[in-house]
């Protein structure tokens, strides 16, 4: 079920919201976790709402790592109305950012890497002055999202994996990213322009979510002026993924994976309560506290081979469990706003073959998709060394935006193409520079 869709309303006009949490951050004082916190508290009437009203709002600091709040960064949160995997109504939240002072010439939906079931993971918590979630991917991407504020843009980083932390769940990332653009643009406090241009953003578990919100955009908010999204390691197909990560030195991946999509997949979960034994449960269940990086740590060369009670390839045969795989497999449906799609050919996480796939499977559709493959980098030093280039493609399509009539402009580079080092392109320079200014600024609590 897909959602009407629906232009961003304003917080004023909807009816008297529940409790809102807090208007602000307490100095000192650390934030609540997400399951704790009453701002997202379900108001009366949530399913009469249009996808993306705002509910509620509040004010508050973003850190990095927690600890050095950031002052030239003005930030609210925004509860608002989405939809689930399911087509059922739900409580979303974003976090909008903005340089203190400016007026931002775009806005970017920059979709974080979860990457985990646990809150602490959680964008609307990580990125918050006073936030302890040490191995949260989240609080290292705040020196990226600092470079886009920079740059004159106004960002929302929403928390894509929903409440429960359904990690590499399909479609619903894509309207909470969405909904989140239209609750960005609603708010009145960061009195951004209704008509703002969006860019989308996101890298590794972030660039999945980035490709469901392109995928899902067409349908379910047609209206968003969308220039064009960056699909950095997409990850392409997640049940390839969990078979090529199992039992290597990331298989902490694939089990919170798992541990998040049984809550989603009631077939799954009775897979599990069948063929797991109890320590392989266990297992899951403490993965839903851990951060990426204890995932990893802790559960390195683990095999899900040592927890079931048939092998693994027969479980994986299962019915209930091809249908999840199937689910989650990228590329079905057509974006409509141009791509770039980025990926190391030596990745240890993401299989190359499996992100080549899901970009043959936009372009078959009619996609317009331009494919850069890095021969210098892995999964983890992309994400820098890849940037710049990244970064200079979104700013190009918001300037050919601002250029030309909707129609007019040329459209932008299509095809695939293999660099030996996306990092030394002259047109990264700049931007490395310009990035490490920002670094030594956001350590500096100046981001």
């Amino acid at each position: 079920m897909t959602p009407r869709s629906a232009r961003p309303v304003r917080a004023s006009r909807l009816p008297a919201p529940g409790p809102t949490g807090g208007t602000q951050d307490a100095r000192g004082q650390a934030p609540r976790r997400p399951h704790e916190d009453d701002f997202l508290d379900t108001p009366p009437g949530l399913a009469q709402l249009a996808p993306g009203a705002v509910i509620r709002s509040r004010r508050v600091r973003v850190a990095l790592l927690g600890l050095v709040p950031q002052q030239r960064i003005e930030a609210w949160q925004v509860a608002y109305r989405s939809t689930d995997l399911h087509g059922d109504p739900e409580v979303a939240v974003t976090t909008v950012m903005r340089r203190r002072g400016a007026v931002p010439s775009g806005l970017v939906a920059y979709q974080c890497a979860i990457d985990a079931v646990s809150d602490r993971c959680f964008p609307s918590y990580a990125l918050r002055a006073g936030a302890r979630a040490w191995g949260a991917l989240p609080q290292f991407e705040i020196l990226l999202i600092a470079r886009l504020l920079d740059l004159g843009y106004a960002v929302s980083a929403c928390d894509h994996e929903g409440r429960l932390g359904t990690f590499a769940a399909p479609r619903e990332p894509g309207y909470r990213v969405l909904d989140g653009v239209r609750a960005a643009l609603a708010l009145e406090d960061a009195g951004l322009p209704g008509d703002l241009p969006v860019g989308m953003f996101g890298y590794s578990g972030g660039g999945m979510a980035t490709s469901w919100a392109a995928e899902m955009a067409p349908t379910h908010a047609p209206e968003l002026p969308i220039v064009g999204a960056v699909l950095g390691s997409p990850v392409g197909d997640p049940g390839e993924a969990f078979i090529k990560l199992n039992g290597g030195f990331f298989a902490g991946l694939p089990a919170l994976v798992v541990a998040g999509l049984r809550h989603v997949y009631p077939g799954l979960a009775e897979v599990v309560r069948e063929h797991a034994s109890s320590e392989g449960r266990q297992r899951l269940d403490r993965l839903e506290q851990l951060t990426t990086t204890e995932a990893c740590l802790r559960y390195a060369l683990d095999d899900f081979d040592d927890y079931l009670d048939s092998p693994l390839a027969d479980v994986l045969a299962l019915p209930e469990v091809l249908h999840v795989f199937d689910d989650l497999r990228l590329g079905h449906h057509a974006p409509t706003c141009p791509l770039l799609v980025v990926q190391s050919r030596w990745d240890q996480i993401i299989d190359v073959d499996d992100v080549d796939s899901q970009v043959q499977r936009y372009a078959d559709r009619g996609a317009d998709v331009l494919y850069l493959r890095d021969g210098a980098s892995e999964h983890i030093s992309l994400m820098l060394l890849g940037f710049p280039v990244m970064l200079g493609w979104l700013e190009r399509r918001f300037e050919d935006h601002r250029a030309a009539c909707p129609g007019v402009a040329a459209p932008p580079a299509t095809g695939n193409r293999d660099h030996l080092s996306l990092a030394l392109l002259p047109s990264s320079w700049s931007g490395f520079a310009g990035l490490g200014a920002v670094a030594v600024r956001t350590v500096l609590g100046r981001g």
